[in-house]
C-alpha cells in the first residue's frame, strides 16, 4: 500500500499548508472558520446505534460554536443505504454521506461524494491544521474512507469484531478465560456451557447484511476461505471456505433455537440477559453490555479478540466514514466538511469514546485512564492487521449480498448443503460480476 501511504502523507501536509494557519499571526479556530457558513443547515443520516447517540449528544457544542445546524435523519441500518441512494439519485437534500465499508465503491464510482483533497482545496480556510490524517489507523482509513487510491471520507463509528464473554458463566463451568480458537469454542466450551436453557454462543444471522457479513463472512476468513479468488471467480467451493461454512453448521448445536432470526439487537440482548455465554459482536455494542441499565451481566462482562481459526485471527471489520456529498451547494459542502472534521477530530475523540462511541484515532488509545474500556486492547490489536475486503467493497456488493443472504440462510436452515449453497452463490455472484464488466476488462479487479 505504498501508493496509498504516500497519498495520505501528502494529504496531511497539504491540509496544513492549505489551511493558511498562523499566516496572519492568529491560530485557526472552528468558530472563525465557520463564520461564513453560520445559519447553514447540514443534513446527515445517523443510525440507531450508541456511536451516533454519542455524537448527537455532543452536537449542541458544535452548533453553538459554529452557527451551523446539523439536521439528523435517523434510520435503522437496513434502510440507510436505500434512503441515501434515493436521495442522491434524485438530487435531494443530504449534504453528508454515511458510508459503510461495502458502500464506498458505489458511492465513489457514482460520484455522489467528493474526494477529501478536492474539498480541502475548495475550502482551504476550513481545514484544521491539527486534522492529522496520519493519526487514523491506516487500515481503518483505507477500508472505510478510501477507494482506488483516493480518500473520500474520514472514519466515524468504526469497530471490529470482538469476543464478549460472561466471565461468571465461564468460571462456573470451570474455565479461567475464553477460548483461543474457534475449534476450542465448539468442542470444549460448547458442551460445557449449553445446558439448562443457557447456550455457549450466539452468532447473529438474520437474513440481511447481518447474515452475509456477521455470520457468513465471519466463518470464511479464519478458516482460509474468501468470497473471491484473484481472478474474481468464486472461492466458495475452496477447502477453506467449505471448512468455515461446515463449521458454522456444527456450531449451531450450541446456539439458541431460532438463531437464524437473530439480528444484533437479539444477540446482544441474549448476552446481556445472561442467556448466552459468548458472542462475537461489534465493539460498538460495548457500552450496552456494560451498562446496568441495559445489561443484567454488566459486572461479568469481559472482552477478548475473536477466536483464531486455522488461517489465524481474521476479525470482522465494520464501521463507516463521513464524506461531503457532491449534490450539496458550496455553503453546505463547507459546513458539511467542518462537521465531519469536528466529529472525527483528535480533540473530540476522548469525549466521543466516553459517551459510547468508538473513534478510529490512534492517539486516543494511547492516553491514560482507559482501564474502564475493556474492549480497547482487543480493538487496537484487531486494527493492526485486518482484511479490508472482509466483504468486497466494490459497487456490486449490494446485489451480491442479497444472494449471500438468501442462500446463506438456506444453508443454516438445512434446506441446502454448504456445497449446494456455495455453488448457487458462486454462479449468481459471477453473473453479477460478468455483467458489471470485470471479466471483460472493463473494470479493474479491485475490491
Amino acid at each position: 500500500m505504498k501508493t496509498l501511504r504516500n497519498l495520505l502523507c501528502s494529504a496531511a501536509v497539504a491540509s496544513v499548508m492549505a489551511s493558511g494557519a498562523m499566516a496572519d499571526g492568529h491560530g485557526w479556530s472552528l468558530k472563525d472558520a465557520a463564520a461564513p457558513y453560520a445559519g447553514t443547515t447540514v443534513d446527515v443520516v445517523f443510525l440507531l446505534r450508541p456511536g451516533y447517540e454519542a455524537i448527537e449528544a455532543m452536537l449542541p457544542a458544535f452548533e453553538e460554536e459554529t452557527g451551523i445546524k446539523v439536521n439528523v435523519i435517523k434510520h435503522p441500518y437496513e434502510n440507510a443505504l436505500g434512503e441515501q441512494v434515493r436521495d442522491f439519485v434524485a438530487g435531494g437534500d443530504l449534504d453528508v454521506a454515511l458510508i459503510d465499508l461495502v458502500w464506498i465503491g458505489s458511492f465513489a464510482e457514482n460520484e455522489w461524494i467528493l474526494p477529501l483533497a478536492d474539498v480541502q482545496a475548495k475550502f482551504p480556510d476550513a481545514v484544521d491544521p491539527d486534522l492529522d490524517i496520519d493519526d487514523f489507523f491506516p487500515l481503518v482509513l483505507n477500508a472505510f474512507g478510501g477507494w482506488n487510491d483516493t480518500i473520500y471520507g474520514l472514519p466515524f463509528d468504526n469497530y471490529s469484531g470482538l469476543m464478549f464473554y460472561n466471565r461468571c458463566m465461564l468460571e462456573e463451568a470451570g474455565f479461567d478465560g475464553p477460548p483461543s480458537t474457534w475449534e476450542e469454542l465448539k468442542d470444549v466450551y460448547g458442551p460445557a456451557l449449553t445446558k439448562d436453557g443457557k447456550y455457549a454462543f450466539a452468532l447473529q444471522s438474520k437474513r440481511n447484511e447481518t447474515q452475509s457479513a456477521d455470520s457468513f463472512a465471519r466463518m470464511l476468513w479464519p478458516f482460509g476461505g474468501s468470497f473471491l479468488n484473484e481472478e474474481f471467480r468464486s472461492n466458495l467451493m475452496s477447502e477453506g471456505s467449505q471448512a468455515g461454512l461446515k463449521f458454522r453448521q456444527e456450531l449451531m448445536e450450541y446456539m439458541p433455537d431460532g438463531i437464524v432470526a437473530y439480528d444484533h439487537a437479539e444477540t446482544v440482548n441474549a448476552f446481556s440477559q445472561g442467556d448466552v455465554a459468548m458472542i462475537t459482536e461489534w465493539s460498538a455494542f460495548y457500552s450496552s453490555v456494560v451498562s446496568p441499565e441495559t445489561s443484567r451481566v454488566a459486572d461479568c462482562v469481559e472482552i477478548a479478540p475473536e477466536p483464531m481459526g486455522p488461517a489465524g485471527r481474521k476479525p470482522a471489520l465494520g464501521g463507516f466514514s463521513l464524506a461531503v456529498a457532491s449534490q450539496a451547494d458550496e455553503a453546505e459542502q463547507a459546513a458539511a466538511y467542518l462537521f465531519i472534521q469536528w466529529a472525527t477530530s483528535k480533540a473530540n475523540a476522548r469525549e466521543y469514546l466516553e459517551r459510547g462511541g468508538v473513534p478510529a484515532r490512534q492517539s486516543v488509545y494511547q492516553q491514560d485512564g482507559l482501564e474502564e474500556f475493556k474492549f480497547v486492547p482487543a480493538l487496537v490489536e484487531s486494527w493492526q492487521d485486518g482484511v479490508p475486503e472482509f466483504r468486497p467493497r466494490f459497487a456490486e456488493w449490494p446485489e451480491i449480498t442479497e444472494i449471500v443472504q438468501e442462500w446463506g440462510t438456506k444453508m443454516m436452515l438445512g434446506e441446502v448443503t454448504t456445497e449446494e449453497g456455495a455453488q448457487e452463490i458462486g454462479t449468481r455472484m459471477e453473473e453479477v460480476l460478468d455483467a458489471a464488466g470485470y471479466y471483460s476488462g472493463e473494470k479493474p479487479l479491485a475490491q
